[in-house]
């Protein structure tokens, strides 16, 4: 790593607080050091700081999730979905969310034979299939732009959600400086972003949920981690964003079947539905179904 990049490392890892990356731990996930990364204590299948996907990763999952399926198919699902067709960030992420919902389509030989068929990146009914990770922080490098995203989660070597801290004195700063953060990345490593589903800011204890089009007001906190009873008094607004959000089951459903796309001539919006219920504080228990 170069001075450059250990510098701004350093700088970043101060900025997480360990109830997050703690949380994660809790509700599963793998949860990794990129300076234990860099030293080697851990592989996790990346040639270099401009890769986003980790390769070994995705390779790995897909053949356990789909495995009456050749190596070509594989081979072949991989490069579609990292292929970056255009320059227009959100036509990039409708493209890869329709691999994510859709599978990807594929087509190979069987007994010289063309078989049409779908290779899918998500184990939907065994959670045990999909690969969890968390990496804190991680370098990205795009051209000449070098950044270091506080958290990155990635389920099965794709990285669907971005975490940004940030803790100035003042509140209503602290989550427009992560705003204002998020758009400068967007700006300038646009590749990482091909594949999110959600973004989090957040300032020591308290968290904010958003995605790619969402504006600075629209950034919301997050209410309930079933979505049937509401935490108890003196719970986090991270600890209720994380296991609510992040739960493993719970992430797949929102990823899968409540992120929606809506065009509106040129223009693409991206929105996380639910949101009334699970952003809205209530004090009595809900009488909604749980998730």
């Amino acid at each position: 790593m170069t001075r450059k990049l250990r510098r701004r490392f350093d700088v970043t890892q101060s900025v997480v607080t360990p109830s997050l990356l703690t949380w994660f731990e809790v509700i599963g996930y793998t949860v990794l050091l990129e300076s234990d990364i860099a030293l080697g204590k851990h592989q996790i299948g990346r040639s270099s700081y401009s890769d986003v996907v980790l390769y070994q990763r995705l390779h790995k999952a897909l053949q356990k999730i789909n495995p009456t399926k050749p190596d070509e198919a594989i081979a072949a699902a991989i490069h579609q979905v990292t292929c970056i067709e255009s320059s227009d960030l959100l036509e990039n992420n409708l493209r890869f969310h329709k691999f994510l919902t859709d599978g990807v389509e594929v087509e190979y030989l069987d007994d010289e034979e063309i078989v049409y068929d779908k290779v899918w990146l998500i184990d939907r009914s065994n959670l045990l299939n999909n690969d969890w990770l968390a990496i804190h922080p991680l370098t990205v490098v795009e051209g000449n732009h070098v950044h270091c995203p506080d958290v990155v989660v990635f389920i099965n070597g794709l990285p669907l959600a971005i975490i940004v801290s940030n803790h100035p004195s003042n509140e209503r700063a602290t989550f427009q400086a992560g705003y204002r953060q998020m758009q400068s990345y967007f700006k300038q490593i646009p590749k990482l972003f091909s594949y999110n589903t959600l973004l989090v800011i957040t300032c020591q204890n308290r968290a904010r949920v958003g995605t790619l089009t969402s504006d600075w007001q629209e950034f919301l906190p997050w209410y309930t981690i079933d979505g049937e009873d509401f935490p108890p008094k003196g719970a986090t607004e991270l600890e209720v964003l994380i296991q609510g959000i992040f739960d493993k089951r719970r992430f797949l459903e929102q990823v899968l079947h409540l992120i929606v796309f809506e065009k509106n001539g040129t223009s693409i919006s991206k929105k996380l539905l639910r949101r009334p219920f699970c952003t809205t504080k209530q004090h009595k228990k809900s009488s909604r179904q749980g998730w």
